[in-house]
C-alpha cells in the first residue's frame, strides 16, 4: 500500500491541521494557511509521482533519462514494457538543407515586401527561399525491451512510482502470495539503464526479455546471458536513414538460471535478477554517422557488468542528487498528497493541492537533469523520450520559443551543467549556419532560422508562413550572456564569443533600412507564425522588422558589447554594433493600446490574433525590456496584449503567460494560468506537459513561472516574493540562483519574507526589494545598507559570504 495513505499525511503536523479545517468546512485558503504554517513536517510533501495501476498508455508511463539514454517504464505485472531512447537515433542522414536560389531571389522577396505586395512575397518565398527537402527530419523510437512474466495472475497491493528525489521508478505489487519489487533508472556515471527485479520468496524471479522496434533491425543473441538489438533509423523524405544503433540487453542473477535462445533473455527461478540496458548508435556528429554502435554499447556495458546493484545505484544517486538536490520547496500542503497523482490531476483543485505545484516545478527540474546531460544532445521538443518514428512536429528542435523555453529553469533553479548540451547544438548551428548564411544571404556570420535537427539544418523549413524568421540563433546565443550573467564565468564567455559575434555579425550585414521610418530592420522575416493579412485567398505573415526580432537584436547587440567589454576584445566591432543597434525600430504602442506585433500597427483582424504564439511580448520574457518599474507605459499595453490574445492557449503557451505576468507583477492572473495548466487537457497523467499532444516545453515553462513567482533578477536587482499567490501564504525555498551571482534560500510566513539567506558568489554590489522592509546581517553582525525607496536595500557584498534576511527597518 501508499507510504502517504490519508491516514500517514493526516498523521503529520500539516496532514492533520488541514484535513480537519477542511472537514470542518473552512475554504482553501485558511487550510493552507494553517497547514503552511508547520512547514517541513516529515513526509508532508512527497516529492514522487505515483499510481495504484500499471500504466495502458504511453502517457501514464513514468519517463527515466540520463542525457542520452531514456526510458519510458510501464509497470506492467503481466508484461513491463520498456520504451527505450537513445537521443542520437533521426530519420534520414547527414544533409545539407540550403536552397540553391535562394540568393539570387533575395532581392526580388525584399523588394516586394517594401511594396507590400506580400502574397507574391510569400509566395516567391516559397518556391525559391525553402529548405531543400521543406521538411527537417524526425527524432526516432529505437525500440522496446518487454519483461513477460509467467504465471501473472492476480495481483494486489499494487503501487507504481517516480521517486524524484532519487531519479529511480518503481513498481511493487502482491501476486500469489509473493511480493515482487522492481526499481529502474538510468545512471548518467556509467551510462546505462538498470533494472533490478527482486522477491520476497526465494527463487521467485522468472521472465523472458526480448527485444523489438518498428525500425529495420533484427534481435539476436550475443552470449548466454546477453541479447542485443541491431539497427537503422528509418527513411525520411525519400532518403535512407543513416544511424545504425545497437541495444543491448544483460541479466545477472542471484539464484536459478539465465539463458538465451531465438533472440530471447530467459531467467529462471532466481532470488534476484539485475538487467543491465545499453545503447550505441553510428552518429558522431552531424556530419559523421560513420560510427561503430556495437563498440559504444559494448564499453558501457562491459564496465557496469559485475558491478554489484547497490553500487550503481548508490553511484547514480550520488550524482543525480548532486544536481536536484540543489534546490529545496515548499509551498504548503493537504491531504490531496495522498492521492495517485493523476486522481491530483483530475480533480482540478490546485487551490487545495499547493503542493501539487511543488511537486510539478521540482519534475521540470528532474525532467531537465535526465534529458540534458553531457554527454548527449540537447533537450528536444520531447526531451529524450519518444515512441514513435515520425512524432508531432518530428520532436526536432523549434528556436522561435520551443527549445529556448526548455532551458529556461536551467540558471535559475541551479541546473547550469543542463545548458552544455544546449551549447554544443548552438555550436553546431554556428557552423552550418554559416554556409546558409553565405548561399542565402551572401552574408558572413551564421543564421538559423526556426527549426533545427540532428542533422543541423538552419535553411528556412515547412512553409514560407512558418520559416523565413532569420533570429532563431540570435535568440539562442542570449542564452551565452544569460549564463554569465547569473555564474560571471568569463572562461566559458570567451568559449563562446566567437558564436555570439558571428551571429551579430550576420546581421550587421544583412539588416535593412526601412524606406518609411530609417530604422535597421529584418527583411524577410515574420511574427512568429502569426499571419497580418488576407491577401487575396492567402494569409500572410511575411513583413520587415517585426517587433519580435528588434527585441532579441536589441539584447544581442547589448550581450556582444557586455561580452567584449568584459573580455577586452573587439573594441572595434563594439562601437559599430552600438551604432547599429541605436538604430533599430523600438517596441511601439498600438491603436488598441497594446504591443504592436509589427512595424506598422496594422488594423482589424491583426491586432485581434488568438494566436498562442505572443511573440511581441519577447522583451517582457525572457528579456526584461518591458518592465513595470522601468517602462510602466509598455508594461500597461503588454497587459493589453495578453488580454487581447485571451486567456486559453496550449500547454506551452499558458506556461509562457505564468511568465508574462509574473514579470507584469500579477499574482492572480500568473496563478490562474498555472492553474489552468495543471488540468487534464494540458497534463497528462505522467505529469507530461500536453500541447495537446506532448510537448515537454510546457514543462520546463511551467517550472520557470513558479520560479518568477518567487524571485525575479532583472532590471539590476533581486525581488524576494513578487508574485507570490495567495494560495501559498507560508511556504519555502532553498537554493535559487539570482543574476549578478546570487544564491537565494527563503522563508516566508503570512506572504512576508520571515527569514532568508543569500549567499554572493561573486562579491558584487545587491539591490534586494522584498515585499515589506527587512533588516540585514552577515556573521552575526549588522551590515550597512542603503534604502533608497521604500523596501529596498542596496549593500556590498563579499565573495563567498552569506547574508542573512530578516522582517525589520
Amino acid at each position: 500500500m501508499t507510504d502517504y495513505s490519508r491516514r500517514a499525511v493526516l498523521g503529520t503536523s500539516l496532514g492533520a491541521a488541514a484535513g480537519s479545517l477542511l472537514v470542518a468546512g473552512v475554504g482553501a485558503e485558511g487550510a493552507l494557511a494553517a497547514s503552511s504554517a508547520g512547514y517541513g513536517a516529515p513526509g508532508a510533501n512527497p516529492l514522487k509521482l505515483w499510481y495504484n495501476r500499471p500504466a495502458e498508455q504511453w502517457l501514464e508511463a513514468l519517463p527515466v533519462g540520463c542525457g542520452r539514454l531514456g526510458a519510458m517504464v510501464f509497470g506492467g505485472v503481466a508484461t513491463e514494457r520498456l520504451q527505450l531512447n537513445e537521443d542520437s537515433v533521426w530519420g534520414g542522414g547527414p544533409h545539407v538543407y540550403d536552397p540553391p536560389d535562394a540568393l539570387a531571389a533575395l532581392p526580388e522577396i525584399r523588394k516586394l515586401v517594401w511594396e507590400e505586395k506580400w502574397k507574391a512575397a510569400q509566395n516567391l518565398a516559397d518556391e525559391k527561399f525553402m529548405g531543400r527537402p521543406t521538411e527537417q527530419a524526425p527524432y526516432q523510437v529505437l525500440g522496446d525491451l518487454a519483461l513477460t512474466f509467467p504465471g501473472a495472475g492476480e495481483f494486489t497491493e499494487y503501487r507504481r512510482e517516480l521517486d524524484l528525489t532519487q531519479a529511480v521508478s518503481t513498481v511493487s505489487y502482491l501476486s500469489g502470495g509473493v511480493r515482487h519489487s522492481r526499481e529502474v533508472f538510468a545512471s548518467k556515471p556509467d551510462q546505462v539503464i538498470v533494472v533490478r527485479l527482486t522477491a520476497d520468496k526465494p527463487g521467485s524471479v522468472s521472465f523472458e526479455a526480448a527485444f523489438a522496434s518498428p525500425q529495420s533491425s533484427a534481435a539476436v543473441v550475443v552470449d548466454k546471458s546477453t541479447i542485443a538489438l541491431n539497427g537503422i533509423s528509418g527513411e525520411w523524405q525519400g532518403r535512407p536513414g543513416a544511424v545504425r544503433f545497437q541495444a543491448l540487453a544483460r541479466a545477472e542473477a542471484k539464484g536459478g538460471e539465465v539463458r538465451t535462445d531465438a533472440g530471447k533473455l530467459i531467467v529462471e527461478g532466481a532470488d534476484s535478477v539485475t538487467v543491465l540496458i545499453s545503447m550505441g548508435t553510428s552518429y558522431r556528429d552531424f556530419k559523421d554517422v560513420g560510427g561503430d554502435p556495437a563498440k559504444v554499447a559494448d564499453k558501457h556495458l562491459t564496465r557496469a557488468s559485475g558491478r554489484p546493484y547497490e553500487v550503481l545505484r548508490r553511484t547514480h544517486v550520488r550524482d543525480y542528487q548532486e544536481l536536484f538536490g540543489r534546490v529545496e520547496i515548499d509551498l504548503g500542503t493537504s491531504e490531496a498528497v495522498a492521492l495517485p497523482t493523476d486522481e491530483r490531476i483530475a480533480r482540478k483543485q490546485l487551490d487545495s493541492d499547493p503542493q501539487l505545484a511543488a511537486l510539478y516545478f521540482q519534475y521540470g527540474r528532474y525532467l531537465l537533469i535526465s534529458s540534458s546531460r553531457s554527454p548527449g544532445h540537447a533537450a528536444n521538443l520531447q526531451g529524450i523520450w519518444n515512441d514513435s518514428m515520425n512524432p508531432a512536429w518530428e520532436s526536432k528542435y523549434t528556436i522561435n520559443i520551443n527549445a529556448e523555453m526548455n532551458y529556461w529553469p536551467a540558471a535559475p533553479t541551479n541546473l547550469m551543467e543542463c545548458f552544455d548540451p544546449l551549447f554544443d547544438l548552438i555550436g553546431d548551428l554556428a557552423e552550418s549556419g554559416a554556409k546558409t548564411a553565405q548561399t542565402m544571404y551572401g552574408a558572413g556570420g551564421w543564421v538559423a532560422h526556426h527549426n533545427t535537427d540532428g542533422w543541423r539544418g538552419t535553411a528556412p523549413v515547412d512553409f514560407a508562413f512558418y520559416g523565413v524568421w532569420p533570429t532563431g540563433g540570435a535568440w539562442l546565443c542570449t542564452v551565452f550572456w544569460e549564463r554569465y550573467l547569473y555564474t560571471g564565468d568569463e572562461t566559458a564567455l570567451r568559449k563562446h564569443f566567437p558564436i555570439i559575434k558571428g551571429s551579430v555579425q550576420f546581421f550587421l550585414d544583412t539588416l535593412q533600412v526601412d524606406p518609411k521610418t530609417n530604422y535597421l530592420v529584418t527583411n524577410p522575416s515574420h511574427s512568429p507564425e502569426v499571419g497580418h493579412h488576407e491577401d487575396g485567398d492567402e494569409n500572410v505573415s511575411i513583413c520587415a522588422g517585426p517587433t519580435m526580432d528588434m527585441q532579441i537584436l536589441r539584447d544581442l547587440f547589448a550581450a556582444f558589447e557586455g561580452a567584449s567589454e568584459a573580455l577586452g576584445d573587439d573594441e572595434e566591432m563594439r562601437a559599430k554594433v552600438a551604432e547599429a543597434r541605436s538604430r533599430l525600430a523600438p517596441t511601439q504602442v498600438g491603436h488598441l493600446g497594446q504591443i504592436q506585433e509589427w512595424l506598422e500597427d496594422y488594423r482589424g483582424d491583426a491586432a485581434l490574433s488568438r494566436s498562442r504564439h505572443i511573440s511581441h511580448l519577447w522583451g517582457l520574457f525572457p528579456s526584461h525590456q518591458i518592465d513595470p518599474r522601468l517602462a510602466p507605459e509598455l508594461a500597461t499595453a503588454a497587459r493589453r496584449t495578453l488580454e487581447l490574445r485571451g486567456e486559453a492557449g496550449a500547454g506551452w503557451s499558458l506556461a509562457w503567460k505564468i511568465n508574462f505576468w509574473a514579470r507584469l507583477l500579477d499574482s492572480v492572473e500568473a496563478y490562474k494560468r498555472l492553474s489552468n495548466l495543471l488540468i487534464p487537457a494540458r497534463t497528462a497523467p505522467n505529469m507530461f506537459d500536453l500541447h495537446p499532444p506532448f510537448q515537454i516545453d510546457g514543462n520546463f515553462g511551467g517550472t520557470s513561472g513558479i520560479t518568477e513567482m518567487l524571485l525575479q533578477s532583472h532590471g539590476d536587482q533581486v525581488s524576494l516574493l513578487p508574485v507570490l499567490p495567495a494560495a501559498w501564504p507560508a511556504g519555502s525555498v532553498r537554493g535559487l540562483l539570482a543574476r549578478g551571482g546570487f544564491e537565494i534560500s527563503l522563508e516566508w510566513r503570512g506572504g512576508a519574507v520571515h527569514r532568508g539567506t543569500v549567499k554572493s558568489t561573486l562579491g558584487r554590489e545587491l539591490r534586494l526589494r522584498t515585499p515589506a522592509p527587512v533588516t540585514v546581517t552577515s556573521g552575526g553582525h549588522p551590515v550597512q545598507v542603503q534604502r533608497p525607496e521604500p523596501n529596498v536595500v542596496v549593500f556590498d557584498t563579499r565573495r563567498g559570504s552569506d547574508y542573512e534576511i530578516r522582517p525589520g527597518a
